[in-house]
């Protein structure tokens, strides 16, 4: 009978693990809830949820800014939200939103968006940490004002590749050099974050244009959360192998095609061509072909 209770035991464990790989992938694609995945860890009340969940805002005035978390941590996943930046005069201000493990070894995968005065560009800064170290930067321009309406900002993050998209389109790919000696982030798993918060000492033209603290509070507005990932529990990961495209997705001719464009025309620094900044030579990512496809 104690063999037979154990099965039992076991049986129903895996059913409830495997459950919503049998419902299907599209229900798990469906855009969440803030009050359900979310939590508001730090602002003193500057992070509201609003619209029976369907909308997040961060603030930031002169005292602090504000920020959220995911409840639930992932190894590899697709993570969408869309964003709508502060407006007008934002110099200053960052925007953050990103994926980050725990520890002082850890991995961090970064979209910035670097505030600036009426009428200008906003900056996408976006950066990749392994075991604690970055310096892996990629900044660009965008096609659009993200501060007008909401825009999609998306992560892929699978054992192959790490891209980054705006509206669905590539703007950024970092591939999985194992076997050229080149570190990639698989091994710790990662919460979502998003912040709003003051970094005028370097966000504005290196910190030469301060925050105009006349025109606090300043917000940012988030809404359509979407995970899609392994949600890592107890030491261990769950997914829906043989429902989940992101476990293998990768750019198609079309898309390789939008991120050179992307790249050409958008892009305003790389870290893979500053060779000032690596006297002793470019990092060895930048230098050895990728072997994945």
């Amino acid at each position: 009978m104690a063999f037979f209770s154990y099965s039992n035991n076991y049986s129903m464990l895996l059913l409830v693990i495997l459950l919503p790989c049998l419902l299907g992938f599209e229900k798990m694609a469906e855009a969440g809830n803030f009050y359900q995945d979310v939590d508001v860890t730090w602002g003193d009340g500057r992070g509201k949820i609003l619209d029976n969940g369907n909308l997040l805002t961060l603030s930031l005035d002169k005292a602090s800014g504000s920020g959220f978390q995911s409840k639930k941590q992932y190894l590899n996943g697709r993570f969408d939200m869309k964003i709508k930046l502060v407006p007008a005069n934002s110099a200053g201000t960052v925007t953050a939103y990103y994926l980050r493990s725990q520890g002082s070894s850890w991995d961090e995968i970064d979209f910035e968006f670097l505030g600036n005065l009426s009428g200008q560009p906003y900056i996408v800064h976006t950066n990749i940490y392994i075991q604690g170290q970055g310096n892996r930067e990629q900044q660009f321009y965008l096609w659009f004002d993200p501060t007008a309406d909401f825009h999609t900002y998306s992560f892929l993050w699978n054992s192959a590749r790490i891209l980054f998209y705006v509206d669905g389109r590539p703007i950024r790919e970092y591939k999985n050099m194992e076997s050229n000696g080149v570190p990639y982030p698989k091994k710790q798993a990662m919460r979502l974050y998003a912040s709003l918060w003051n970094a005028e000492d370097w966000a504005t033209r290196g910190g030469v244009v301060k925050t105009d603290w006349t025109k606090a509070p300043f917000t940012a507005a988030f809404r359509s959360y979407n995970a899609n990932g392994c949600v890592w529990t107890n030491a261990a990961s769950w997914c829906c192998q043989n429902s989940a495209p992101w476990m293998s997705e990768a750019l198609d001719a079309g898309n390789q095609k939008v991120l050179r464009w992307v790249q050409k025309k958008y892009m305003i620094y790389n870290y893979c061509v500053d060779k000032k900044r690596f006297p002793q030579g470019l990092p060895r990512e930048c230098t050895v072909p990728a072997t994945n496809p």
